[in-house]
């Protein structure tokens, strides 16, 4: 990118002339390229392109405005060197609070201008544009330059607030433009309006230690406030390589799932039915407890499934069962409550709960097993007619378990999402800068 006007000149030259309003001396370094030219004692702006300078406005104070980058101040970019010779304060005002920046002129009479702009820190080195961007109106209109799309970012009127030293276009302090920016990070394109005349510019977001080596400043650069409309998002690259691992995780992950829901076996290995009362006495078995005959798990270490279905109603019971291998007496003990409850209120027929339920005991090897039930009931429930419910008990083999994928499911992205919020709050407090600014929750509140 060309940040010259590439025009042959002369050697570099400095002329002394004397300012036509209050006679102090005035050191032009590009006379001859420059058309305004700002004096530094007495704030006056003068036309310099007809050599004896001609007075465009007059004032009778000296110019405060202090630079980051003093006038004078030579330093090299893009391998060629460059001097400071001039710098404008332009500001905007947005809900009657003023925003100032300080656009720079460096000078290479090879050359031609290298323009800078710095707001609370943030700089950003300017080209001049010759080409056109195609314009895209629409909510969130869109400018698009050499293919890539810049979404537009704010509009204003700027005024010049303040300037010293020479400039290469008819300066005037309080004049004013329309601009409007579009930003694409890490660059931001610009249009500057002034009745029909539009012209644009690119900005390449430009940290401020770079351009204090490029200039030999002898002091650090105030370092950036806030983010920047073309501040390259810090977080974005991390939340991308976060969100491709993450991607490539998540598909293993499906693939294993897939694989073990497609292999595994869902064996029956043993089925049994009984009634139980409301208080959760066994029918037909001395007291509330049932054991089963032995049955087979083969094959290879797997989950087990206790599956419960029942028929209650308006009621709960309450199992504990314990599967134990016939060998070695190793016992693993699982609780699971049923509860179903229905009825109608003013809004319908309801219901809560489940007459049924699974619940799955991981890793158990092969081997020969029996299970004990041990059930309790709502005492409260017992009435003078007997009530019993169908219980249906059913034990199966290989059944694949959701918990361990539903585990690496969260490790996989939670770590993901650390960055991507980072990236999202980032680009929040950019945009709550624009003319875009998310809308604030709530209501209304405005007075009537």
């Amino acid at each position: 990118m060309s940040t010259s006007l590439d025009a042959p000149a002369p050697a570099p030259q400095v002329t002394t002339l004397a300012c036509p309003h209050c006679g102090a001396p005035l050191a032009l370094k590009a006379q001859g390229w420059a058309e305004s030219v700002v004096c530094a004692s007495c704030g006056s702006v003068m036309d310099a392109t007809q050599g004896a300078l001609r007075i465009l406005q007059a004032f009778d104070q000296a110019v405060t405005l202090t630079p980051a980058i003093p006038l004078g101040t030579r330093g090299t970019w893009r391998g060629a060197p460059w001097e400071v010779v001039g710098c404008q304060q332009v500001t905007i005002t947005v809900d009657d609070i003023p925003y100032s920046w300080r656009e720079y002129v460096g000078f290479n009479p090879y050359r031609g201008f290298l323009y800078l702009s710095e707001y609370q820190g943030h700089w950003n080195v300017i080209e001049k544009l010759r080409r056109q961007p195609v314009l895209t109106e629409g909510g969130h209109p869109v400018a698009t330059l050499d293919g890539r799309p810049f979404r537009h970012f704010q509009s204003a009127i700027a005024r010049t607030t303040a300037a010293l030293g020479e400039f290469p276009w008819q300066l005037r302090v309080g004049d004013s433009v329309t601009v409007a920016d579009y930003v694409a990070p890490p660059h931001i394109l610009s249009a500057e309006g002034t009745g029909n005349e539009l012209t644009w510019s690119l900005g390449t977001y430009t940290p401020p230690e770079v351009i204090a080596t490029a200039f030999a400043l002898p002091t650090p650069l105030r370092r950036p406030e806030g983010v920047f409309a073309n501040q390259p998002n810090p977080h974005a690259e991390g939340a991308r390589r976060a969100l491709r691992r993450m991607g490539v995780a998540l598909l293993l992950l499906a693939l294993l799932f897939g694989v073990q829901q497609g292999t595994a076996a869902r064996t029956v290995a043993h089925t049994q039915r009984f009634q139980v009362t409301p208080a959760g006495q066994v029918a037909g078995a001395d007291g509330n407890t049932v054991v089963t005959p032995p049955f087979t798990l083969d094959g290879r270490t797997s989950t087990v499934e206790l599956a419960l279905d029942t028929d209650l109603d308006n009621t709960w019971l309450f199992f504990d069962l314990t599967l134990i291998n016939e060998a070695t007496g190793a016992t693993r003990t699982v609780g699971r409550e049923v509860s179903y409850y229905r009825g109608t209120d003013s809004d319908g027929s309801w219901s809560e709960g489940s007459r049924d339920d699974r619940v799955r005991i991981g890793r158990v090897p092969p081997g020969r097993y029996f299970l004990r039930l041990a059930v309790d009931g709502d005492e409260s429930r017992v009435t003078a007619e007997p009530v019993t419910y169908d219980v249906a008990l059913t034990v199966r083999r290989d059944v694949p378990a959701l918990a361990p994928y539903l585990l690496a499911l969260l490790a996989l992205v939670l770590p993901a999402l650390v960055p991507a919020m980072r990236s999202s709050a980032f680009e929040g407090r950019r945009w709550a800068e624009s003319d875009h600014a998310p809308e604030p929750s709530g209501g209304d509140d405005d007075d009537e």
